[in-house]
């Protein structure tokens, strides 16, 4: 470790012709609890003038966010013209969403994959998962501090915030939903059904009768980098937490179940099918009388190509805002697909946010839930519409 903030800096990097004093004051910015690793992992073997110029205003960064960046950090800059021109109206009908003097924000960067927002309105900030960084991070919209929330995370992905406030998570690494009492406490809601374990907590809603519903693919456990790989003990599920705690399987159809959501009045479920052939998609269940039971399949939404629709919210007129992005095939042409992409409830597409990555997940938060935060790769970005969150 740096003792008194001194460092014999790496002797195998070149710092050519770089001003001694600028070395000292490098050192003098490293961030509390960096180590000597942490120093050769963010500064390149040959470093050039520019090089060290460039690696101390990452530095400067970290700093001033008061936390280490562990993953790429990326220069964003904002349109100047309104009306915001990443906001593309497919349809007429969206028009009316978008507000005409609101511009895409960045509001943080220098994550690994983000996934998972929640908002808390009654704190004024939001939760994001770092998933690679096992660590979830808070935003705070008075004062725009970001910095680490939760570390380690169990490599937790999606969140949502139950009828009593308090957070849900899902978690890879234990293969479990947990929620966080007022008190810090974590308390396990589920971790098995049947005797075997979960695959991997994906994402999670909250329905107002209490009850909790989440998907269960195994992504988080098919390699090591969002958890730990191991083999699945059950098929790819939906799974509803009734109020009195018990588990029960909603469906085993889907291949990959990963974003879902409730319409507006709770009468239909929407799962978003991410390892669908040839293509993702969205499929609607009606909600039965009873609340629980599903009927009525209807294939709503088909990303029709290489389009990766992931994480969904629905806002009170039941239109659904998605996540969306390249799935990874040869011919996809991310910076044509990343973004938001948004559907009317009949399952046409009428607007597209694009982003410059790709968006995992979002979520509707701020004084009048009209703030859209999007967990897009390495970024949080924000965008403010004249839509309001259902939830």
């Amino acid at each position: 470790m740096f003792a008194n903030r001194h460092l014999d800096l790496p002797g195998n990097l070149n710092y050519g012709s770089v001003p001694s004093g600028i070395v000292r004051w490098m050192v003098s910015i490293i961030p509390p609890g960096w180590n000597d690793r942490d120093v050769r992992e963010e500064m390149p073997m040959n470093m050039t003038r520019r090089g060290v110029f460039a690696t101390a205003g990452a530095a400067a960064t970290a700093a001033a966010f008061g936390e280490r960046a562990r993953g790429q950090s990326f220069e964003f800059k904002p349109n100047q013209r309104y009306p915001e021109a990443s906001v593309d109206i497919l349809d007429p009908s969206f028009a009316k969403y978008r507000v005409f003097s609101s511009t895409l924000e960045q509001l943080a960067t220098g994550m690994r994959w983000a996934e998972g927002p929640v908002w808390f309105g009654d704190g004024r900030f939001l939760l994001v998962s770092d998933i690679p960084n096992n660590r979830i991070m808070r935003y705070d919209e008075a004062n725009g501090n970001w910095g680490v929330f939760r570390q380690p995370s169990n490599f937790a992905n999606g969140h949502a915030r139950d009828r009593q406030g308090r957070l849900i998570s899902c978690e890879h690494l234990t293969r479990r939903v947990t929620r966080t009492e007022y008190d810090g406490k974590i308390t396990v809601l589920a971790d098995n059904f049947n005797g075997k374990r979960l695959n991997s907590p994906n994402d999670i809603v909250c329905k107002s009768d209490g009850s909790i519903w989440f998907t269960d693919p195994p992504f988080g456990i098919a390699g090591e980098w969002e958890g730990d790989k191991a083999t699945p003990e059950l098929p790819h599920s939906v799974y509803r937490i009734a109020p009195d705690g018990k588990l029960g399987l909603v469906t085993s159809d889907l291949a990959g179940p990963n974003g879902l959501a409730f319409s507006p009045d709770e009468k239909k479920l929407y799962i978003v099918e991410s390892r669908a052939q040839p293509n993702r998609l969205i499929w609607s269940y009606d909600v039965g009388a009873d609340g629980v039971t599903l009927s009525n399949k209807i294939k709503l939404i088909d990303a029709n190509g290489p389009g990766a629709l992931d994480g969904i919210r629905v806002d009170t007129d039941g239109n659904l805002w998605c996540g969306f992005g390249s799935n990874g095939a040869p011919n996809a042409k991310g910076e044509e697909l990343d973004g938001v992409k948004v559907f009317n409830p009949e399952g046409k597409a009428i607007g597209f946010i694009r982003l410059p990555e790709r968006c995992a997940n979002l979520t509707f938060g701020g004084a009048k839930k009209n703030r859209l935060f999007m967990a897009s790769s390495h970024s949080l970005y924000a965008l403010y519409v004249e839509a309001r969150g259902a939830v």
